[in-house]
Parts: C-alpha cells; sequence; structure tokens
C-alpha cells in the first residue's frame, strides 16, 4: 500500500470534467489498497503536498495548469513521482500550434494550418492575410484555441463570413488560433498505454454535425464503436502513425492521439492529450476495456508508470 495524492479539479475550463475523472480514480485507487488523498488543486498545493508527503500523484487535471507542465513542474521540484508526460511534453502537446509545427517539421500528416496570437490581429494588421488564408486552406476551416481541450472554444467555418465570429470565439479561449483544414470523414481516437496503441475508440455523434464539449461528456450525444470497424491494414496504419506522434512529442506513460480518417483512408492527426479523461465516456478507459484491462487495472497500470 502507498500514499497516492489524486491532483483534480484546479482552475481550467475543464474543471467539472476533471473533478469527474479524479473521483472515479480515487474510488479505484481506494479499491486497490492505497491510502488516497484528493486534492482540489489551487493556490496551496505546494503546502499540502508537503503535508501528504504522497509517495505518487495521479493526475487528473485536465486543462491549463493540469496538462500543460505546470502542475508537473511544481511535482518535480518538491520531489513527488507523477503519472503521465514529463514537463516537456506536456507544453509541447498543451500548445496545438507548437504540437502541429512538430508533427509537420517530422513529415507526420496534419491537415494544414495558419496560426496567430490576439496580439498580431490587433497591433499588426494580420486580419488582412484571411482572404489569404482562406485561399490556401479551402472551406470549411476549424477554428480553435490554440491552447483548450475537449473541444472547447472550436467553431467550424463554412465560408468567409463564418470566420470573423468563429475568431472572436476562440479568442475568448486563448490568445492565440489556429486555423486548420477541415478534414471530412471518421473521428478516431488512440490511446497509447506504456508505450502501446490500445484499440481504436470512433466518435460518432448523434444528430451533431461536430463532437463538441456537451457531447463528449454527456451520455447519450455520441456513440462510440470500440474498437473501430475498420479493416487490419487501416487499424494498423492508424495506430502506428499514434505512436509516433507519442513518440515524438515525448509522452510517456499515456496519452490519447486524435486523428480523423478521411474518405480516402488516409489518416491525420489532430493533436496529443498528455491527461486523458477517466470519466464514464472518456475514450481512454474505453480502450482499455476493450483491451480486456478493467478500470481498476487500468488505473494500476498508470499509477505503475509514476516516475
Amino acid at each position: 500500500m502507498s500514499r497516492v495524492a489524486v491532483l483534480k479539479g484546479g482552475r481550467s475550463l475543464e474543471r467539472q470534467v476533471s473533478l469527474k475523472s479524479g473521483a472515479r480514480v480515487e474510488d479505484a485507487l481506494e479499491r486497490l489498497g492505497h491510502d488516497v488523498v484528493g486534492i482540489d488543486v489551487g493556490h496551496d498545493l505546494v503546502s499540502r503536498l508537503r503535508d501528504v508527503r504522497p509517495e505518487a500523484a495521479f493526475i487528473c487535471l485536465h486543462g491549463r495548469d493540469g496538462e500543460d507542465g505546470t502542475v508537473q513542474e511544481l511535482l518535480e521540484i518538491v520531489g513527488v513521482p507523477y503519472t503521465g508526460s514529463g514537463v516537456s511534453a506536456c507544453m509541447r502537446c498543451a500548445d496545438k500550434v507548437v504540437a502541429k509545427h512538430a508533427l509537420r517539421d517530422a513529415g507526420l500528416p496534419t491537415p494544414d494550418f495558419f496560426a496567430f496570437s490576439e496580439m498580431a490581429f490587433k497591433q499588426l494588421g494580420a486580419a488582412d492575410t484571411l482572404p489569404a488564408i482562406e485561399e490556401r486552406l479551402g472551406f470549411p476551416v476549424v477554428v480553435k484555441p490554440a491552447d483548450q481541450g475537449s473541444a472547447l472554444g472550436i467553431r467550424f467555418a463554412p465560408d468567409a463570413g463564418a470566420v470573423p465570429a468563429a475568431l472572436v470565439a476562440a479568442f475568448s479561449y486563448s490568445q492565440k488560433v489556429l486555423l486548420e483544414r477541415a478534414i471530412d470523414g471518421r473521428e478516431l481516437a488512440v490511446s497509447i498505454l506504456a508505450d502501446e496503441p490500445l484499440p481504436i475508440v470512433e466518435a460518432i455523434p448523434l444528430g451533431e454535425d461536430f463532437y463538441d464539449f456537451e457531447a463528449r461528456y454527456e451520455i447519450g450525444r455520441t456513440d462510440f464503436a470500440c474498437p473501430a470497424q475498420l479493416d487490419d491494414d487501416a487499424t494498423a496504419r492508424v495506430q502506428q502513425l499514434a505512436l509516433e506522434a507519442h513518440r515524438l512529442l515525448g509522452c510517456r506513460g499515456l496519452s490519447r492521439v486524435d486523428l480523423m480518417l478521411d474518405a480516402d483512408g488516409k489518416p491525420w492527426i489532430l493533436e496529443a492529450n498528455t491527461v486523458p479523461g477517466m470519466t464514464e465516456t472518456s475514450l481512454l478507459p474505453q480502450a482499455a476495456d476493450a483491451a480486456g484491462i478493467d478500470f481498476d487495472a487500468l488505473v494500476a497500470r498508470i499509477l505503475q508508470g509514476a516516475s
């Protein structure tokens, strides 16, 4: 038995999802016989950690602070081993623009994109480049904040007239925005556990054009197929590509790589998540279950990889 601090909640926009993930993980750790201390992360985190003196921290924080390397850095300073990726991998994956540049530089397929800061729009005339961007990317384009997860702030712009409102929405979540060529196809997710890809999950929105924040976390809003109905070659290709992205970005322990499979059967990497959700509708637990790994065993294996 060991003392494990479960870090959850925090101040990001994904706080409620994080609390659900944390509660499920705490229950599993208790069933596994650990001494569990739940910490709703706030200004007293360091003092709480020093009081509790856990042997490991299980990170269930989603979004800012939890996935961008901030908490990971603090844990390293106070000497507490933690689950998931290290500081640099978290920083790379949390910034979609940085991650996509890394993917493109390495020759891995990711949809064409351009990115701007809010300052570039306000002070450098970036808005005047929109016609050229739109011509190069084509329509529809996806407009998304650079550093939010769970589909927060993402908008589809079917034509030039929809772009300004989409930019306003995205800038309300982040100071940097990504404009990305939309891929029409199937939405896939490959969870990686201990450097091994799990069965592919396909998200099938019910009556929605887009797998949005609410659809991700409300039971009944989205159907999931796991394993996804793909032939063996396509399955192997998608899993291998996800694993390459996981390794390229420096992830360790676990991650979830989101992809699109276009009408020609070509996979495109959208992003990698270093702290996948652990809720009842989250994709990593579904993939693990399809691989014969129940939730408690999944939690045990993630904790085992803490360093």
